[in-house]
């Protein structure tokens, strides 16, 4: 994808998005008042704590704190990224994805972030090379990394 998505196009896939709707073809909503709630899908209970607010089309969890709309939603229980979350929640609205390009100052802005990153990874590869380098191996084998 070569682009940005633009904010307003996100503000209106929000605005679009039924998040009663899209929570309850997920997890089981009951009506509390103005409200929904339900066990929250994030983490394991017995007793409801996750409730969706209509009103404000956001969703909170008092027992993990999971919060957010339509889009941290779609993120969290679907393992989506944000732009693949805005891309299914689009199409379930009848929506297309419209890009603005990316102006040549800000591709070579962002280039020059990519070498940066790229070179600060070689220098960290290089440092833990070296065989003096055992305690920071051992913390990230520790860690769980290789």
């Amino acid at each position: 994808m070569n682009g940005r998505i633009p904010e307003a196009f996100i503000d209106e896939v929000i605005a679009r998005t039924d998040l009663v709707e899209l929570i309850q073809s997920r997890v089981n909503l009951k009506k509390s008042g103005k409200n929904y709630v339900a066990c929250c899908p994030f983490h394991e209970e017995k007793t409801p704590s996750f409730t969706v607010s209509p009103d404000k089309q956001f969703y909170y969890c008092f027992g993990c704190g999971a919060s957010g709309n339509a889009i941290g939603f779609m993120m969290d229980y679907e393992r989506h990224n944000f732009v693949d979350a805005i891309k299914n929640l689009a199409q379930s609205s009848g929506l297309e994805v419209p890009l603005e390009p990316r102006s040549a100052e800000k591709s070579q802005q962002f280039q020059k972030l990519l070498e940066a990153l790229a070179r600060a990874e070689n220098y960290y590869q290089q440092q833990l090379q070296h065989a003096q380098n055992k305690r920071p191996r051992a913390y990230l084998r520790d860690r769980g990394l290789s």
